[in-house]
């Protein structure tokens, strides 16, 4: 699920709790089930925010030389999480 879902049940919940008019002889309480389907979709929508901010982006370069005393290759690697080094 995603922001467009959390925003697609808040909606229904919003059509089901506000501008149906329809009894449906006791068995169902469309008010609230609209009610339960809008806080469901706040919290779909803020979930859904949470993951995208926190969504990493990480980053890793190798660069590779020559020891000038040994003659030997040297090869350095380095990984970033949003332009902070790792440990």
């Amino acid at each position: 699920m995603g922001i467009g879902s959390g925003i697609a049940l808040f909606v229904i919940g919003a059509i089901l709790a506000f501008a149906i008019n329809f009894d449906a002889g006791g068995v169902v309480n469309l008010e609230l089930v609209g009610y339960i389907l809008m806080i469901a979709g706040i919290v779909v929508f803020a979930i859904s925010l949470a993951l995208v901010f926190r969504r990493r982006s990480v980053m890793s370069t190798a660069r590779t030389s020559m020891d000038p005393v040994s003659g030997e290759r040297v090869t350095t690697r380095r990984t970033t999480d949003n332009g902070e080094p790792l440990a």
